[in-house]
């Protein structure tokens, strides 16, 4: 791109040659400006500014020749600015030039990236400087003043500069007015930090970028070239080694973001205000916003372009407020920024839980009977938030679950099921900052979380979706009429994207299976596959309910006979030898974990029926006993709802991989009642 060309204008006494002096002096070693140098027919040691001396005869010999770019007359001399800026302008350098007024039309026509920044000063601190210079008298200061005429237009930017306080200020001015309007190319590099899903941009306290008026208070910044762009939050570094003056250093999450390789040439801006704010403020007040309103939101959202109060604001209004139509857009806006797949099958099936259930691993009995059926299930997990294990922890003590989404594909092509973690697969960037905000405020919101998870769905290219709902008193979901409403918004959404989902409402009463914690939710997983006979029966039997409803989604397959494959694909072997193949290509741990030898026994306090067990208590236990953090961590269920138990007799076991974990789970142990007995 050619440079830009700066006329610096302004009247007699302004100080427009002190200034430019000042700012000549900051950019000496830049070499991306020229200070032009005019030709004038005065003495070389007449005063004011350095310029090449002419006589008016050379000085015509010289304009006749076409040596000059632009020239002109004032009081009593002629100017002449030499025709080689225009070597330097086509090189991408840009031209300081101290110009007329009344040639800035001229020289707009003559070159098209023409800048004025016009020097300014009150008529007193005029009168004041030019006095003080004693080439005039009272008279003639007031007459010069009396003349001095606005700057023309010529349809080309026009910056004041005040000049009425110290030189240093003027020059700052001056300075920040240059570099703030140009093209700044900074050297992109990756910076050696990870603010985890926050994107950071780091310059150094002494680049150019920071002398701009734009950038002095900048909180969020964008960076860009031609092709691409990512919003950042600015910090300064001083640390050469960090970022040095003519670089910029992104995080990790800005980095990939950007897609940028290093080295690359890219510039820095202020991020401008976002144009969906006022779309933004509707929803605020409560009004529906359209699709396409709903896709800017989400756009600024994931650009960074809105503070965390406005975000918040958003997120509360949407948690209240929104319609179905608006849902099924979010849905769709979210999914866009995620990874999509594409497959080459009419039906690929998933499913999901609504979680609040510990020990309730049915997906890692699912996945593998549905590939064994011959149907693709590229399923995607979470790890544990505040429970005692995700499936993505739990599979993590046998197999690789951190896959990007070439390795997924490689999976599901090989093995035709994947239990994967979602963060580097599915997790967008519109998961990141919503969860910043959602959850320290605790925003709850049903309709947010089923836009979150069909998001999902929706760009792992699935057609159809089994949503597990458990029902109970210590789960997510309370009662049934609040299930049943649930369920429904699934399914509706679902047909608004385009999806297949049937939502099923099951007992989450009591933990599922006997083990909680990643090693001992996998040791129940194995006794289901390998058909032994101290199988947990209620993870054996839940897991078999939902295979079997995904399984009628295969064209070939009759209503009713869902269940009766999935027990046959169960008890042949097909399903535990189809999860082998799931582990060997997802990568095979090669030494799995396995319960923590370390134990403790919970007894009961008295004799009785055992009626019921608190979800939240156990799970609290297996967490303080280590778990997810130490895969063998956790708990094992000697006894269930229902059962009859006697007094001293043990009811429960945690599990440790270390003797200290024992002691850390002891306060949690001494308090909880996780059993109720009757």
């Amino acid at each position: 791109m050619r440079g830009k060309l700066f006329l610096i204008v302004g009247a007699s006494g302004a100080g427009k040659d002190t200034l430019i002096d000042g700012v000549r002096s900051e950019l000496s070693d830049d070499a991306d400006f020229f200070f032009c140098r005019r030709v004038i027919t005065r003495p070389a040691d007449a005063g004011g500014e350095d310029h090449e001396p002419a006589t008016p005869d050379v000085f015509f010999e010289r304009a006749s020749a076409g040596e000059f770019f632009v020239t002109w007359d004032a009081h009593g001399h002629s100017y002449g600015v030499p025709l080689d800026i225009l070597d330097h302008l086509q090189a991408g350098r840009n031209v300081v030039l101290n110009a007329s007024r009344r040639k800035i039309v001229e020289i707009a026509e003559l070159y098209p990236r023409v800048e004025v920044l016009n020097i300014t000063a009150s008529p007193e601190t005029v009168a004041q400087r030019l006095t003080a210079r004693g080439r005039e008298d009272a008279g003639e200061v007031a007459k010069r003043l009396a003349r001095e005429a606005p700057v023309p237009d010529a349809g080309v930017p026009v910056v004041d500069i005040p000049n009425d306080g110290p030189v240093e200020e003027g020059v700052r001015c001056l300075l920040s007015a240059l570099l703030g309007a140009i093209d700044l190319p900074l050297v992109l590099k990756r910076a050696g930090i990870d603010m985890w899903r926050e994107p950071i941009c780091l310059l150094h306290t002494g680049s150019r970028m920071i002398a701009t008026a734009n950038l002095r208070d900048a909180a969020m910044v964008e960076i860009f070239n031609p092709d691409r762009s990512v919003r950042a939050r600015l910090a300064i570094a001083r640390d050469e080694a960090i970022v040095g003056p003519r670089e910029v250093a992104l995080s990790s999450l800005a980095f990939d973001v950007l897609g940028l390789p290093e080295g690359t040439q890219v510039q820095v801006r202020r991020s401008p205000s976002p144009m969906s704010r006022d779309v933004l403020r509707k929803k605020v007040a409560g009004e529906e916003l359209a699709t396409h309103e709903i896709e800017r939101v989400v756009r600024d959202l994931v650009e960074g372009r809105y503070s965390s109060a406005e975000v918040a604001g958003f997120l509360v209004a949407a948690a209240k407020n929104l319609t179905i139509d608006e849902v099924a857009a979010l849905t769709c806006a979210r999914a866009h920024y995620a990874h999509r797949f594409q497959w080459d099958r009419q039906t690929v099936v998933d499913k999901h839980s609504m979680g609040g259930v510990p020990g309730s691993r049915i997906s890692m009995i699912v996945v593998p009977i549905i590939a064994a059926h011959g149907l693709i299930i590229p399923k995607t997990s979470s790890r544990a938030i505040t429970s005692a294990a995700g499936t993505a922890d739990a599979m993590e003590t046998i197999a690789r679950v951190d896959l990007e989404p070439e390795g997924l594909k490689a999976v599901i092509g090989a093995a035709g099921g994947s239990i994967v973690w979602n963060g580097r697969i599915n997790h967008s960037r519109v998961d990141d900052v919503m969860n910043a905000i959602n959850r320290p405020l605790g925003i709850a919101s049903a309709k947010l979380d089923v836009s979150s998870i069909l998001s999902k769905k929706l760009a792992m290219g699935s057609t159809h979706v089994a949503i597990d709902i458990p029902v109970g008193p210590f789960a997510k979901v309370k009662d049934g009429a609040c299930g049943e409403e649930l369920a429904a918004l699934f399914e509706t959404v679902g047909r608004g994207v385009g999806l297949t989902v049937k939502a099923v409402l099951t007992d989450g009463t009591a933990p599922v299976g006997s083990g909680i914690g990643p090693a001992l939710e996998v040791r129940d997983v194995y006794k289901v596959l390998r058909n032994a006979p101290d199988a947990p029966a209620d993870l054996r039997k839940k897991a078999l309910q939902f295979a079997g409803t995904i399984l009628e989604w295969d064209p070939a397959m009759p209503a009713g006979s869902g269940l009766p494959r999935a027990e046959m694909l169960l008890l042949s072997g097909a399903a535990l030898e189809a999860f082998e193949n799931i582990v060997e290509h997802q990568g095979r741990v090669s030494q799995p974990e396995s319960p923590g030898l370390f134990t403790r026994e919970i007894t009961a306090d008295r004799a009785g029926l055992l009626s019921a067990v608190d979800c939240f208590a156990v799970a609290g236990i297996a967490r303080a006993a280590g778990a997810p953090g130490d895969k063998g961590a956790g708990v094992d269920m000697l006894k269930s709802a229902g059962d009859t138990v006697k007094a001293g007799e043990p009811v429960l076991r945690v599990h440790t991989s270390a003797e200290s974990g024992l002691e850390l789970a002891a306060p949690e142990i001494e308090k909880s009642a996780a059993f109720f007995i009757a």
